[in-house]
């Protein structure tokens, strides 16, 4: 079976939902490809709230900042969506094979975005020894099983690693009755933002054991315990020092990964430090006419970000069709200091509006200034009392502090 559309966005959570109401409201058609059985991603299983800060002006649950862009969405004819629908290919002709209830489709498209998201870190990726007893989850999954199916997954239960999600389900999980033994993290520092150490660990007296790891995994059919051990400046395992801990349950909320094995089949470049493509201000890809937004493109840590980013993508994606965008050079952006990385990697030419730029810092710093330079010449500086790792810098650069630069660069000084 065949289908012809202007655009079409592979997933649909809150950056696909973003970009398709913003290329809809440019007179496009959308097809949006979404692979679970409804519409938010993993919103629908955040049932805390802490969204919509930046966006509404407003606190708002996950379910229900989910579903005020699905009753948008509805308003408009030229937005269609697929459901449990599975996308198996994409050649550089930007045609898409996909797989659902009706068979197997060919989607002819003028453009792409990709808004698939991104996935937990497991037990193989971590690759932690020990035996392979069941009482192992990924702190999503946990969170799916007590707030969707309402299952508690364990009564004594130790996390591993402190981002933001296992701080959130460790407060989740004392509510339900169970006993939170503490939360492990490699790192000097949490990797959370400090609104959920705060809410989430502190105010419930959960310990928080920086610098040890779990070094191996006990129990024959349920987890027994875990051996834990300080790290040295390293992160090597003190193994000398370990000491055991008894837990029926160890969840890991060790980093998210951006889903982008479809990219990859295409040859699309990825960046090893975002782990999603490289873009230029515009969120387009290196390869012309395909586009990436949310957290395929990089990990956020506000869901404000992820559909301020969707926004854009979606009139970005109007804009290549119209053949509004044209790019006579792009230059690479450097960074150093204490950034780990930025997001847009790319200037395209000519810069004709402000741009946005997303930065995440190496580690802990106080009196931090980022300085934008062309060669050495510095251009701009903004500075801030505090930057951590968890907490993304988000900045706008009006076009005359970027117009005609050989050599941009951003840098984080002390």
């Amino acid at each position: 079976m065949q289908k012809e559309v202007d655009i079409v966005i592979i997933g649909g959570g809150p950056a696909g939902l973003s970009a398709s109401i913003s290329s809809a409201e440019r007179g496009k058609s959308i097809l949006i490809l979404e692979r679970n059985e409804e519409l938010g991603g993993v919103l629908n299983q955040c049932i805390h709230p802490g969204f919509g800060l930046i966006y509404f002006k407003e606190e708002l649950t996950g379910p229900e900042y989910a579903y005020r862009f699905i009753k948008k969405i509805e308003k408009y004819p030229n937005i269609e969506v697929w459901l449990e629908t599975m996308v198996v290919d994409i050649t550089n002709e930007k045609e898409i094979t996909a797989i659902n209830k009706d068979g197997i489709w060919e989607i002819k498209t003028k453009a792409i975005i990709f808004s698939t998201g991104c996935r937990e870190r497991t037990r193989g990726n971590l690759q932690i020894p020990g035996t392979r007893p069941a009482g192992i989850y990924t702190a999503g999954t946990a969170q799916r099983l007590v707030n969707i199916e309402g299952y508690l997954p364990g009564e004594k239960i130790l996390i591993l690693g402190s981002g933001d999600i296992g701080l959130i389900m460790a407060r989740r999980l004392k509510w339900e009755g169970a006993e939170v033994i503490g939360v492990i993290e490699k790192l000097p520092y949490p990797g959370g933002l400090t609104r959920n150490l705060v809410q989430c660990l502190e105010d419930y007296n959960i310990p928080l054991y920086l610098k040890h790891t779990v070094v191996e995994i006990l129990g024959k059919d349920r987890v027994e315990g875990v051996y834990i051990a300080p790290v040295d400046d390293y992160g090597n395992p003190i193994t000398d020092n370990k000491k055991f801990i008894e837990c029926d349950t160890l969840l890991l909320s060790a980093g998210l990964i951006p889903e982008n094995d479809l990219l990859e089949n295409i040859n699309i470049p990825l960046d090893p430090r975002t782990q999603g493509p490289y873009v230029d201000q515009y969120l387009s890809t290196l390869k012309e006419g395909i586009f990436s937004c949310g957290n395929s493109l990089l990990v956020n840590d506000l869901v404000d970000y992820v559909t301020l980013q969707g926004i854009l993508v979606g009139k970005s994606a109007v804009r290549y069709i119209n053949n509004e965008i044209n790019i006579e050079k792009r230059a690479h952006i450097e960074i150093d200091g204490n950034l780990r990385l930025v997001v847009p990697q790319y200037l395209s030419y000519p810069i004709l509006e402000d741009i946005t730029f997303y930065f995440r810092v190496k580690e802990p710093q106080k009196s931090a200034i980022l300085t934008l330079k062309d060669n050495d010449k510095r251009i701009k500086e903004w500075r801030f009392p505090v930057v951590k790792p968890a907490e993304m810098i988000v900045i706008k650069v009006k076009p005359e502090f970027l117009r005609d630069m050989k050599n941009p660069k951003f840098s984080m000084e002390g």
